[in-house]
């Protein structure tokens, strides 16, 4: 069977929480794990992470843990009978003073600075933009508005400005006592919702720092662009982030449905220009929470993203709910693989009017070109920190890469780069026994055999970050 290049974020949840149902999952093709910080408690993403370890580690694979933090609730609060069916052309209130269960006149809010982030004439989307009121003006703590697009709201649905504007923080309380927690279990990457600047990341990085330095971690950093604010801000805030979620539920809500798709593109290509990863996220395998197959158009929206150029795709409600969270995940890897094999490689361009100024850089480039030419069979890198097989990944190319390293964090986190097989391998640091090593660990896992090219890189002193100073092309014995 080809492998698969494009990776697969799957979100844990009731539906995925039996052990042997998340070892046929992993066996299927999830590479990293997503626990929701928006629902369970500490105790709860601590056993949570346990079993993703030990369901990985029966099925012989590695994936990384992706801890994703609640950030603000910005949401109205709950009705007295649940929730109410608003008409179009009805007034309704925004209290954030109100004690009282919510009815058809008004609700409460969990975010209690709306008031002062809303004037007469702004549009507020509810429930996915479900719901659109008129805000007619502001009184107190009171926001008085006339329901434009009606239809059921329920408890906690979330409140989105249009054009974005609400001055929430990034990280809440919550969100750095969730922090430690996911320190705890040494989570590969901490997902940051509703950043709006570079601050934040830098701010979220600190705090994570702080938190993992007792277990000698550090995880990597990705940002959930899904405010209308972050778009003009997406380069400073991919420089302070080790890679971004095209999180598309709440930015299309913020900026228009019809934006999103190009704006998907240019977040995925600005990525990887920048060295950075990449996930495309929100709805889509969306039908499959309840059907056994995919739509059409889910088929192409999963396959448009993995030919955009994405690390990765992930599931949520798919996996998390729903009723066929293996099968979501088969017809995934189906669609990630058929789609990969339309790609077209066009190497040669891609470096055309390149500089690089550091060495390890030049070589991963020195050796992707060389591989590409080669028709190499392998690409594979000695990688202490994975940034070798990082920038590897940046540029297509259909030659597999091979990943080797001797940090179990590293090759998790590295489990999410697109096109990268991370192994795990205690290597010497004379450099020509490791080499040795290397080709015998590769021939173990027939991954080449006697006469094959293959192009490897590595360092010298070895196991030192950042020395990667060396490419060979190998034909293996």
């Amino acid at each position: 069977m080809p492998s698969r290049a494009t990776k697969i974020v799957a979100t844990l949840g009731p539906a995925s929480s039996d052990p042997e149902l998340l070892e046929q999952m992993i066996r299927a093709g999830v590479n990293v794990v997503r626990l929701n910080f928006s629902h369970g408690t500490a105790e709860d993403h601590i056993n949570r992470a346990s079993l993703v370890r030990e369901a990985a580690t029966r099925a012989g694979r590695e994936v990384a843990i992706m801890a994703d933090l609640q950030g603000p609730k910005i949401r109205v609060g709950k009705f007295a009978e649940g929730k109410v069916q608003l008409i179009a052309g009805a007034s309704f209130i925004l209290d954030a003073s109100r004690q009282e269960l919510g009815d058809i006149n008004g609700v409460g809010l969990d975010y209690k600075e709306l008031p002062q982030d809303v004037k007469a004439g702004d549009l507020l989307l509810l429930n996915d933009g479900l719901i659109v009121l008129t805000v007619d003006q502001v009184k107190g703590e009171q926001v008085h508005t006339t329901v434009k697009l009606g239809g059921e709201l329920s408890n906690n649905k979330g409140i989105n400005k249009k054009g974005g504007g609400l001055t929430a923080p990034a990280l809440t309380a919550k969100d750095m006592d969730d922090i430690k927690t996911a320190m705890s279990f040494q989570a590969d990457y901490l997902a940051i919702s509703f950043p709006k600047t570079a601050t934040d990341m830098e701010m979220a990085r600190q705090l994570a720092n702080v938190a993992a330095a007792p277990y000698k971690h550090k995880p990597a950093l990705i940002a959930k662009i899904e405010r209308a604010e972050a778009i003009p801000n997406l380069k400073e805030i991919l420089l302070a982030s080790d890679g971004i979620m095209v999180a598309r539920g709440d930015l299309a809500v913020e900026v228009g449905y019809a934006t999103v798709p190009a704006l998907q593109k240019r977040m995925i290509t600005m990525a990887r220009e920048m060295d950075r990863v990449v996930i495309t996220a929100t709805q889509m395998m969306e039908s499959m929470i309840n059907n056994p197959v995919p739509t059409r158009a889910e088929v192409s929206d999963v396959a448009n993203a993995v030919l955009d150029g994405t690390d990765a795709v992930m599931l949520s409600a798919e996996t998390a709910a729903g009723k066929y969270p293996l099968e979501t995940i088969v017809e995934m890897a189906q669609i990630c693989l058929a789609a990969e094999s339309a790609e077209k490689v066009e190497l040669d361009a891609d470096f055309m009017g390149k500089t690089f100024e550091k060495i390890d850089q030049t070589i991963a480039m020195g050796a992707l070109f060389t591989a590409h030419h080669l028709g190499a069979k392998a690409l594979v890198a000695l990688t202490d920190s994975g940034s070798t097989a990082l920038w590897m990944s940046r540029h297509l190319i259909h030659i597999p890469i091979y990943a080797l390293t001797n940090k179990l964090s590293t090759q998790r986190k590295m489990a999410l780069y697109r096109n990268v097989r991370p192994l795990l391998m205690t290597t010497s640091v004379d450099r020509d026994t490791a080499l040795t090593q290397a080709e015998a660990h590769l021939k173990k896992r027939n991954i080449v055999s006697k006469g094959d090219i293959y192009a490897i890189t590595c360092g010298e002193p070895m196991g030192s970050p950042g020395g990667t100073n060396m490419l060979k092309i190998c034909c293996a014995e």
